[in-house]
């Protein structure tokens, strides 16, 4: 839809493109950030401007949407409440709302419709763990984006503890989607009123109607509060799901956490609309009101039973008809999971020991700085835990119990992405902010006792060159940097400092260090191409390692990122630009050492996200939690999995998985040959997930992961037993 007449230029600095649609509230606008990221901006209309009460209403709006960080959600991107014309900016979520999708298409079944009821659980469960409730589900705010489910529009919720919505307290919401403690007492819903609003959002998905259905929204409401849901033309496995979510008083309905859990006991082919003997047989034993429970039998316990029961009935049935698929586990950490062509996958326990001593730890470390949160970086070196960044300049921890032995902190915060340089035996090496040496430097630190051994200025131009902020590498006992003036590359023995060779720049171009496996390269681009901040023709010189000696130049298709080496060539990823911003990657280049050939070979398409590499394989992680397998000597992708883990970093590999992980401490760990999914924790911290290029932050110590998220956090546990997997 395009931009009409009288409406603005831009908000907030964000260029308008469309308008996306329009309610009794707001316009929401498609816009561009300035690298060219789509937003879904909400405008509030100027009526509304003046009226504290609904002013209230949309900073609760925010407020909420902010706190709820699953890949289920829309993330915000940018808000502005308190403007004279309030506006919220989101992550741009391509794709129909399920009611054009019903509207179009009819109603969804087998796998689609499985996968809408598990996303969109999901969904609930980070929503109501983030301490929200939605208050508005339904079909209109369910967007099927490529990569699953997102929720939207936060308009109406509110944090579960607080007591009223508005001042007035009136009725808002949509009645064949409202729960009947919505329409009698909107001020006290809590979670469990969402889950009712999910179950006839499900009905409706499967059907195409309401289970309260009726002529008029007075006799929907009326049927929503005293009579009993339509479920003759449900599919029978997904009843047993929906019917009680639909229970009149709350404390009957399941939560979101346990719906997940039935949801995935569930076969991925839900079956035909049809009600099966055994399951009417088990509904009509069962009470279709929801009494209070006896003082010996709690309501959650009853409902498990009633789960069960119902379940058990109805996948009985189903193994009739034609099998299920099912997912076990030994208890001894080795799973099967039945993947999209049906097989099913042994993943092994790690063997890997545990830290001597190890116990689950969580812990907190205070920088040089309170007024900038930070996020840390870690390695293991023998046994001992080296973590650095922002203004922690490092810090020696006990991998074991996550105890401190000492820390150096900085006084400034280097820039984003720039945070351990690396650690020999005896030596561990971070960047540091200070009034001598603004741009930074790197500082040498005695491993056992963190004494300060040296430090020197460094430059900062690796991001602009190779896409990666890496102004200095460790290589054995060797330190490579760039040097203060950005005019040439030199090498220092890590603990003394001494330096053992010097490689200027060639003229009129910037380098920076790029190891590769056992090799050393300087990867360049002219000067004026990074003062215009567009890099197209860069070149790979290889060095000697030993003495610093250039070879000739390999030119190489920019902008690219070196990546690391597969079957001995080095592997960069081609960037993908849309105008003047970077926009993903589209390709991908290899350097054979012996040819000193680059060949090329185009990605099917552009992927967007976060790179990395792991025994010869490269990954990207998108913002929404989508994870790409590409093979690197073709360019082919290899598998891609939905994950719940937004904006993550990695692959970190360990024994038989890969784990990535997000700046709130939500890990997942997926497995290497088809990326299954193993397991997938909670988060551990509030933290921003749009960021991009980051640096994994997971360290992998035998059996134990160690776990950097924002704040400074660092966490520890037993990959055996991961916390609150989900």
């Amino acid at each position: 839809m395009t931009l009409r007449g009288g409406d603005p230029a831009e908000i907030g600095g964000y260029r308008l493109e469309a308008r996306l649609g329009a309610g009794g509230m707001g316009t929401v606008f498609l816009g561009r950030t300035d690298s060219g990221r789509p937003v879904a901006i909400k405008l509030i209309h100027q009526q509304f401007a003046a009226d504290e009460e609904f002013r209230i209403r949309f900073r609760q709006e925010v407020a909420a949407a902010r706190r709820v960080s699953g890949a289920f959600t829309a993330a915000v991107v940018d808000a502005a409440p308190e403007a004279d014309q309030p506006w919220m900016a989101t992550t741009y979520i391509e794709g129909q709302t399920l009611a054009q999708r019903i509207t179009a298409h009819g109603p969804l079944s087998g796998p689609e419709l499985r996968t809408l009821a598990v996303g969109l659980t999901e969904a609930l469960r980070d929503i109501h763990r983030a301490g929200v409730v939605h208050r508005d589900l339904k079909p209109s705010n369910v967007v099927l984006s490529p990569e699953g489910p997102r929720v939207i529009d936060f308009g109406i919720s509110r944090a579960a503890d607080q007591q009223t919505l508005t001042m007035t307290g009136r009725v808002i919401g949509t009645p064949p989607f409202m729960s009947p403690e919505q329409l009698q007492a909107p001020r006290g819903v809590g979670p469990r009123s969402d889950v009712f609003s999910l179950g006839t959002l499900l009905v409706y998905a499967a059907t195409g109607q309401g289970p309260f259905d009726a002529d008029s929204p007075y006799m929907t409401a009326y049927q929503v509060v005293h009579e009993e849901p339509a479920l003759d033309s449900v599919p029978a496995l997904l009843r047993t799901v929906v019917e009680p979510c639909l229970a009149k008083e709350p404390e009957g309905r399941p939560t979101a956490d346990e719906l997940l859990v039935r949801l995935r006991d569930l076969p991925c082919d839900l079956g035909s609309r049809t009600t099966p003997t055994a399951l009417t047989r088990t509904r009509d034993t069962e009470t279709q009101h929801h009494p209070a429970p006896g003082p010996d039998k709690p309501a959650a316990g009853r409902l498990r039973r009633r789960w069960r029961s119902v379940l058990a009935a109805a996948v009985a049935v189903a193994a009739v008809g034609g099998g299920i698929a099912a997912v076990t586990s030994d208890g001894l950490g080795s799973k099967t999971d039945p993947t999209d062509d049906g097989r099913s996958h042994s993943v092994a326990a790690p063997a890997a020991p545990l830290p001597k001593g190890f116990t689950p730890w969580h812990t907190t470390v205070r920088g040089g700085r309170k007024d900038i949160p930070d996020e840390l970086r870690c390695l293991t070196r023998g046994d001992a835990l080296f973590c650095g960044g922002g203004g922690v300049l490092a810090t020696r921890l006990k991998p074991s119990d996550g105890t401190r032995v000492w820390t150096r902190t900085s006084p400034g915060v280097p820039v984003q992405g720039m945070h351990l340089v690396g650690a020999t035996d005896n030596t561990v090496l971070g960047y540091r902010i200070s009034d001598r040496h603004p741009r930074g430097e790197v500082v040498a630190l005695d491993a056992a006792q963190g004494r300060e051994l040296w430090a020197e200025p460094s430059g900062a131009q690796s991001m602009a060159v190779t896409g990666r902020s890496r102004d200095a590498v460790v290589l054995g006992s060797t330190v490579v940097m760039v040097d203060a003036s950005n005019s040439l590359l030199e090498a220092r023995d890590a603990h003394s400092g001494k330096v053992a060779w010097r490689m200027p720049f060639p003229a009129r171009t910037q380098c920076s260090p790029v190891p590769a496996g056992e090799r050393l390269y300087a990867m360049c681009a002219p000067t004026a191409e990074i003062d215009a901040t567009e890099v197209r023709h860069p070149t790979l010189r290889p060095l000697d390692r030993a003495t610093g000696t250039p070879g000739s130049p390999v030119a190489v298709r920019g902008p690219a990122v070196p990546m690391g080496v597969a079957d001995g060539r080095l592997v960069l990823l081609q960037v993908h630009m849309r105008g003047p911003a970077p926009a993903g990657y589209e390709g991908v280049a290899r350097l054979d050492p012996a040819t000193r050939q680059v060949t090329y070979s185009r990605l099917p398409k552009p992927v967007e996200g976060t790179p990395g590499m792991a025994d010869g394989t490269v990954y990207v992680s998108g913002q929404t939690g989508r994870v790409t397998a590409l093979d690197p000597l073709t360019g082919r992708q290899k598998w891609s999995r939905q994950t719940s883990v937004e904006g993550a970093s990695g692959p970190v590999p360990g024994p038989g998985a890969l784990y990535f992980s997000s700046a709130t401490g939500r890990v997942v760990a997926l497995s290497p040959r088809d990326g299954t999914p193993l397991w997938t924790t909670d988060p551990q911290a509030d933290g921003f997930t749009g960021e991009q290029g980051a640096s994994p932050r997971v360290t992998v110590a035998g059996r134990a992961l160690v776990v950097a998220a924002a704040k400074n956090t660092l966490f520890a546990f037993d990959t055996r037993k991961p916390p609150n997997t989900g």
